[in-house]
């Protein structure tokens, strides 16, 4: 993938968070870091240029090498242990691909999911019913490993306050033969239910995403998601 030519003013480009620095390696200006990328060799190639937040300023990666699964970055003009110690902690930032690019290799950036319909994906390990609505994308938390942040839906918690297996649509299934509960009860159990999950931002637990349609599928593990498995 080339890389993008940069704006002529770095304070106008959309950025995306790429890494945070970390402790110095070595003699020689070298510095660990911390990704927040799924394309480090893209980022890190010699030549690519990262921001601070703000735009305001730059670092050109010089070289890059990875040790034990950890990418080791050379920025022109940090040339001594001094000059990197002083880097830790930075977050850098990359300039945004072209959104139009993105679409037809069929990928996305993190903030591009909030806001999507989380529905359970058909053949799920759960058995589940495929389509079924559980929620809706809220925030993606960066780490190791993204978490995608589903606050669970009004009508999915309803239906598991009243003791019904959720149907496809996300409402509750026909009651069951047991008395009915109250709707204090019934609002009690709602409120013991945890009304937000927490889902791995991987393919085997996301294996589908529409930003067209607005939104993705999943496809968890017993026990991920209040009410399932």
């Amino acid at each position: 993938m080339e890389r993008q030519q940069h704006s002529d003013d770095p304070q106008q480009l959309d950025l995306l968070r790429v890494c945070r620095i970390g402790r110095a390696q070595g003699l020689k200006g070298e510095v660990t870091v911390r990704l927040y990328t799924d394309d480090p060799d893209y980022r890190f190639a010699p030549g690519s240029v990262l921001y601070i937040r703000d735009g305001s300023q730059e670092y050109v990666v010089e070289r890059s090498r990875t040790f034990k699964d950890r990418w080791i970055i050379k920025f022109e003009d940090v040339d001594n242990r001094d000059a990197s110690e002083a880097l830790n902690g930075i977050e850098l930032y990359g300039e945004a691909d072209d959104p139009e690019l993105m679409l037809e290799e069929d990928a996305w950036y993190p903030r591009d999911l909030v806001g999507l319909e989380a529905r359970m994906a058909e053949d799920n390990g759960l058995g589940a019913p495929a389509g079924l609505v559980v929620g809706k994308v809220v925030d993606v938390i960066d780490g190791a490993q993204s978490l995608l942040k589903i606050r669970l839906s009004d009508t999915y918690l309803a239906s598991l306050a009243s003791d019904g297996a959720p149907a496809a649509d996300g409402a509750a299934s026909e009651p069951s033969s047991l008395p009915s509960k109250g709707t204090e009860d019934q609002q009690a159990e709602s409120d013991r239910i945890e009304k937000t999950a927490l889902v791995p931002f991987v393919e085997q637990l996301v294996p589908d995403i529409d930003l067209d349609e607005g939104y993705l599928t999943l496809d968890p593990p017993g026990g991920l998601i209040p009410g399932l498995g």
